[in-house]
């Protein structure tokens, strides 16, 4: 300490109170202990702070650019933003009706909108899958199982004849609606079911039709007959219709000059095709619109075996 500095000191020490000062020396020791605790002090702050800016660095650069820093745990988070559409999505994978997952077709769900789902291979033909006449067409006589043709003749060709598992054949007259009870039938089914192998129902109906355009006419008894084929849709999977059409004659089997028309209808559900032929009573023509309706007739106690 200076000479002028300790002799100050003794000066402020005569005019107070000796007991209230310290030494000299204790106050250098004093001053050099606090300048050191500040020093000390400093250097920790300072380290304290690149160690917090190196593993701040560290963090964002392993995090990455896709990495996102959420607010502390005691931030209320922003309220999310209502979509425009509130309609959901379809997922892929959600569960259909079945619990399966949809656009996975399943065995109980038709492949396509509007279209049957496929049918089973039956091995046996009951009365059940014969449809049943309306009560107003009903004639009251039943019907009769028998065998014979299915098809009338088509200059010799045998459509479907091959790949039958199984076949039935009946025969039932009908009348028109509002006959006079007691009358004689307006015509006769003769009514057929027919199984076939796997494909060979489709080819059956390709080669009725070839059959018909390949026999335009043929000689029936005295007179000619002319086949052709007609428009026939909305008859199970598939139909063929074509008419039979020849002279009517009359008792003395001459030309009234009329014709008469046989109407024949296939259709195919499945590997089952099921005939109309309406063979006429008494000479009469077949009403088409009589075997329109017990076509769809036929069609649904086909598909109600079927399930």
């Amino acid at each position: 300490m200076s000479r002028e500095l300790t002799g100050f000191y003794r000066s402020l020490a005569e005019d107070t109170d000796p007991r209230g000062l310290a030494a000299p020396d204790l106050v250098r020791r004093y001053a050099d202990r606090r300048a050191r605790t500040r020093a000390a002090l400093g250097v920790l702050t300072a380290a304290a702070l690149v160690g917090g800016t190196a593993v701040g660095a560290q963090f964002v650069l392993v995090a990455g650019p896709d990495t996102r820093v959420g607010p502390p745990a005691d931030t209320p988070a922003p309220p999310s933003a209502v979509p425009s559409d509130p309609t959901p999505t379809p997922s892929a994978t959600s569960p259909g009706p079945s619990g399966s997952p949809s656009g996975q077709p399943t065995s109980t769900s038709p492949t396509r909108v509007g279209v049957p789902p496929p049918v089973r291979m039956p091995t046996s033909i009951p009365d059940s899958a014969f449809f049943a006449l309306a009560a107003a067409n009903d004639t009251g006589a039943g019907s009769r199982f028998g065998e014979g043709q299915v098809l009338p003749a088509l200059c010799g060709a045998e459509p479907g004849a091959s790949g039958t598992v199984r076949q039935r054949v009946r025969t039932v007259p009908f009348k028109l609606a509002g006959a006079p009870e007691g009358s004689i039938p307006d015509g006769l089914y003769r009514h057929s079911i027919t199984i076939y192998r796997d494909g060979k129902a489709a080819a059956a109906l390709d080669e009725l039709r070839d059959a018909v355009r390949d026999c335009p006419q043929q000689p029936v008894g005295k007179v000619t007959s002319r086949q052709k084929l007609l428009p026939s849709s909305g008859y199970g999977d598939e139909s063929v219709l074509f008419e039979m059409r020849k002279p009517f004659l009359d008792v003395n089997d001459q030309p009234t000059g009329d014709e008469e028309v046989r109407l024949i209808r296939a259709i195919r559900i499945g590997n089952v095709v099921t005939v109309l032929w309406e063979q006429g009573w008494e000479g009469s023509s077949s009403p088409k619109s009589q075997v329109d309706a017990d076509s769809r007739r036929a069609v649904l106690a086909i598909r109600n075996w079927l399930r």
